[in-house]
């Protein structure tokens, strides 16, 4: 299997990092003292990094070509920080 850096493999790699870091450090949202949501927002980062990483998976049986890979993923990225955006 050649290995192959792609954006969702970035992206993949950020969401472990994060709750990594979550994990071990913990985080607070807002002022609250006695809330502490860092199980949560961990588990949530997993499984964000789950599914980035499944959809990677299926984007390369579909497209054999890094550089069309690099683009549909980089419009998944863009689409995908637009509908937040929106919904937000």
């Amino acid at each position: 299997m050649k290995l192959k850096i792609t954006p969702l493999n970035i992206a993949t790699a950020f969401f472990l990092v994060a709750a990594a870091y979550v994990g071990i450090y913990g985080i607070k949202l807002g002022n609250s003292k006695t809330l502490n949501f860092g199980g949560t927002i961990c588990a949530v980062f997993l499984l964000f990094a789950l599914v980035v990483f499944v959809i990677d998976m299926m984007l390369r049986n579909f497209f054999a070509e890094t550089k069309k890979l690099w683009i549909i993923e980089l419009s998944f990225i863009t689409l995908t920080a637009v509908i937040y955006l929106l919904i937000k």
